[in-house]
């Protein structure tokens, strides 16, 4: 153990020889310094594991130990055959489900906050947690231009997200109805309406499967060629109507016509849902945010932080502009505190035991500013169409306007070999990316969505797709 430790833990009354905290320094100490050599070395990697790696993984099997390990052989072990075997999402050339590497102020966040071991229950089991989650709240609502009043809940992902946003949804209509579903549940209950564009991201399928509504009530709307649902296709609306909106196609990027379809809801009583995983990040720049027109007139949104805000995984962010149902649909205790007060987060989304991932937010957000978020988003946009236009020059046809950082691409007379391609380049560690299928044309997924992607990673990644042309 270093002087410098010796001295901190002597200074704080632990006896260096004894406790059992200081003896954990030391494979910590070993975990950070593989981390750090992992991190430094991430852009030599290759972005998907050799088979050898993944062969190795075997190297894990074996039956449960009878006696114990040094936990610094633990960690050896992990680094030496896990950190081959993954895919390095970490650096600028992954390019699949619009994810990008953690920022550095937030993955030191995480480290952090794991070490301050803190469960964000309450006021009372983390002040820290709950603070910054606050602060972080506010600084969301603002940078995403969205009601100041309405609740701001960490959960683990979209998925979560929109099972708690349109639990809000479910209560507030059916109260309205004269129906209390969280007693009563919905065996009785009088039945909700789902309208959504065609192009629905099956995340919100799986939410409205969760809440026991099913996926069979969605009235399905047509969208237009870049995905977005068409307004004047709209059913008649009334009080009991879930839009289940999107901003941000998975596949072209585009974002439907929030602000009409908010619009005609609002004047039938409806509520609008809008799932926004990543595209609600649109609304941080000024050069984005008129694709989002009028998306603030919704009741509920979700956005991801392990997506564009480039946090840890295993962050999605519930927003519903009427605390009070989001309340009524996650509490465990009443009631819903008053104005100026506050509630604990465990009554406002569906998890008791969870980290401080709000903590991870903050940190993003106060690391970048709100001009840093803004030059994250424009520059991955800027990416994405350097990238499409350099394969217009490999012969590749264009599937999507490039509205944001989304590209789909294939060759004419050539679309059987899409996947075929993708799987070559993967193989070859230079890129990551998927095949896809987008209005019945086979092709190619590239999602830009990386702090550390950089204009040499466009370019590497096209000279191994042109590459792998070649040889096919």
């Amino acid at each position: 153990m270093s002087n410098d430790t010796s001295a901190r833990t002597e200074a704080i009354g632990f006896e260096t020889d004894t406790n059992p905290l200081v003896r954990s320094l030391k494979p910590l100490q070993a975990a950070h310094h593989r981390a750090l050599s992992y991190i430094e070395t991430a852009h030599r990697r290759p972005v998907a594991p050799k088979q050898e790696a993944i062969a190795g993984l075997g190297g894990f099997d074996g039956p449960l130990p009878e006696q114990g390990n040094d936990p610094n052989d633990t960690i050896a072990l992990l680094d030496r055959i896990g950190s081959p075997a993954t895919v390095t999402s970490t650096g600028g050339r992954f390019f699949g489900l619009v994810v990008g590497g953690t920022l550095p102020a937030a993955l030191a966040a995480r480290t952090l906050t794991s070490a301050w071991d803190q469960v964000v229950f309450s006021e009372a089991t983390s002040p820290v947690g709950v603070h910054l989650e606050q602060v972080a709240s506010a600084w969301l609502l603002d940078l995403l231009g969205l009601p100041g009043d309405a609740s701001v809940g960490f959960v683990t992902g979209a998925t979560m997200a929109n099972v708690t946003c349109l639990a809000a949804a479910r209560h507030h209509l059916l109260e309205q109805a004269g129906w209390d579903v969280e007693t009563k549940g919905l065996w009785d209950a009088p039945r909700l309406r789902f309208v959504a564009g065609e192009q629905l991201h099956v995340t919100v399928r799986k939410a409205l499967s969760l809440l026991g509504c099913g996926t069979e009530s969605i009235e399905t709307v047509p969208c237009d060629e870049q995905g977005r649902l068409i307004p004047d296709a709209l059913p008649a609306l009334d009080g009991r109507t879930i839009i289940l909106a999107q901003a941000g196609n998975v596949n072209s990027g585009a974002s439907d016509p929030i602000g009409e379809i908010a619009r005609r809801a609002n004047a039938a009583g409806a509520w609008t849902h809008v799932d926004g995983a990543f595209g609600l990040w649109a609304a941080a720049s000024a050069r984005t945010r008129d694709q989002l027109d009028g998306y603030e007139a919704a009741q509920s949104w979700v956005v991801d932080g392990h997506k564009w805000l480039n946090t840890p995984y295993d962050c999605g962010v519930a927003i519903c502009a009427h605390p009070q149902a989001l309340h009524e649909a996650m509490r465990t205790q009443a009631p819903y505190l008053k104005v100026g007060g506050s509630v604990a987060p465990k009554d406002m989304v569906p998890e008791f035991s969870r980290s401080a991932r709000g903590v991870e937010v903050w940190a993003a957000l106060h690391s970048l500013g709100r001009v840093g978020v803004a030059d994250l988003i424009d520059r991955c946009c800027r990416h994405a169409r350097a990238l499409a236009e350099g394969l217009e020059r490999l012969g590749f046809e264009i599937l999507n306007d490039v509205v944001l950082n989304q590209v789909v691409a294939t060759m004419p007379e050539r679309e059987h070999e899409m996947a075929g391609l993708a799987a070559r380049v993967q193989a070859s560690g230079e890129a990551w990316f998927g095949p896809t299928q987008w209005r019945g044309r086979a092709g190619l997924r590239f999602s830009i969505a990386s702090w550390a992607t950089t204009d040499d990673d466009i370019t590497r990644t096209l000279d191994a797709i042109e590459s792998k042309l070649e040889t096919s």
